[in-house]
């Protein structure tokens, strides 16, 4: 935590509590940060103002762009579909190989940060015909209050919300947020506490009851993605433990994506070969899932998917390129009539690749 300088400004936040000492302590996350008068939470997004917690982030992003599906990654949630993308300042975990650092970590975004209210952001995704808004760049879990508004007015236009979110957050909170999100890709970073502790500042159990909780007691697709580091988080037996715990928590049908790291932020690891990618999706195979995705690497295989029935492929995928989409409206293998998990509509011309820059103003 730390005590701001400057006048404090934001919506009124949600999920806190006073203690004896007149201190509020933050209920959103495990960090639970106790926070005096005109002190920042450890996310830098949430204070106390006036013995009352703020979000200062609400209604102000670090920028939109129009993304593929595919990049958040989501290979089951509308497949070739865009997204309108924007996200906040500030994280409330402390990765150390953080690959949007600049975004995540940053302290003096206040005055940078684009103005845009809920309706302006579901206005924008249908004027640029998104068919989905995104949140993403830094951790939807610090700003899950302005999250939830743009939510709710993305839906009363028909448009769908997705959170891209490393899940360090309280059940009863995620209940809440999770309620309102039709997707969200969740880091699981590694499967030993160990890693969490030491390289991101958290614990891995409070992720693991996350994902568990909103897999089986909402409506959310989900899908996960592990940043394998070489020699810190991709040692066989860690991902066998990981696979099983998918397969016996969740079951074979939720797509699991292994992506590769480059050296960024304060970590100086070797970057991930592609190999090491191939060894883990084998691995998640091996152990019953169904969908195993490689991801920041060119393979073409690990990009596809593949029907568990018949073992043909039904989606294939050249980075976020789709060459060739087999399923029928509702998901179902041309082959054999096995369902694919996962959310499937009319699919027309793809997305493809771009990423377009956009530009909002304040409602």
């Amino acid at each position: 935590m730390e005590r701001s300088g400057e006048t404090l400004t934001g919506s009124p936040a949600r999920w806190w509590h006073t203690l004896p000492d007149g201190r509020i302590q933050c209920d959103l996350c495990p960090r639970d940060c106790k926070l005096h008068e005109g002190q920042r939470a450890a996310c830098f997004a949430r204070a106390n103002k006036g013995g009352q917690m703020i979000l200062t982030t609400y209604g102000r992003s670090s920028g939109f762009c129009i993304d593929p599906i595919e990049k958040k990654p989501l290979n089951h949630f509308y497949p070739g579909s865009s997204i309108l993308s924007f996200g906040t300042a500030g994280c409330n975990l402390a990765c150390k190989f953080c690959q949007n650092w600049d975004i995540s970590k940053s302290r003096d975004m206040d005055r940078l940060m684009d103005e845009a209210s809920p309706n302006t952001i579901a206005d924008a995704a249908k004027r640029y015909g998104a068919q989905s808004v995104a949140f993403t760049y830094n951790d939807p879990v610090i700003f899950a209050e302005y999250a939830m508004d743009t939510a709710d007015a993305c839906h009363a236009q028909g448009i769908q919300a997705v959170a891209v979110t490393a899940g360090y957050m309280h059940l009863p909170a995620a209940r809440e947020f999770y309620a309102k999100m039709d997707a969200a890709n969740i880091d699981l970073k590694a499967f030993t506490d160990d890693f969490y502790f030491k390289l991101c500042g958290g614990h891995l159990q409070p992720v693991l009851d996350l994902i568990a909780t909103v897999h089986h007691d909402t409506n959310c697709w989900i899908e996960l993605t592990t940043l394998l580091i070489p020699g810190m988080n991709d040692a066989d037996a860690e991902l066998r433990h990981l696979a099983a715990w998918c397969f016996k928590e969740l079951g074979p049908d939720v797509p699991l994506h292994f992506s590769a790291y480059h050296p960024d932020h304060k970590l100086n690891a070797p970057a991930t070969p592609p190999a090491t990618l191939q060894r883990a999706r084998q691995i998640a195979i091996d152990a019953g899932l169904c969908y195993v995705y490689t991801g920041n690497v060119h393979d073409k295989r690990g990009d596809t998917t593949y029907c568990p029935g018949c073992g043909k492929a039904v989606i294939e995928r050249d980075w976020y390129e789709i060459r060739r989409y087999a399923l029928d409206d509702t998901g179902h293998c041309p082959h054999c009539g096995t369902a694919i998990a996962g959310r499937f509509g009319r699919f027309d011309k793809p997305f493809g690749a771009r990423r377009i820059p956009v530009a909002l103003h304040a409602a």
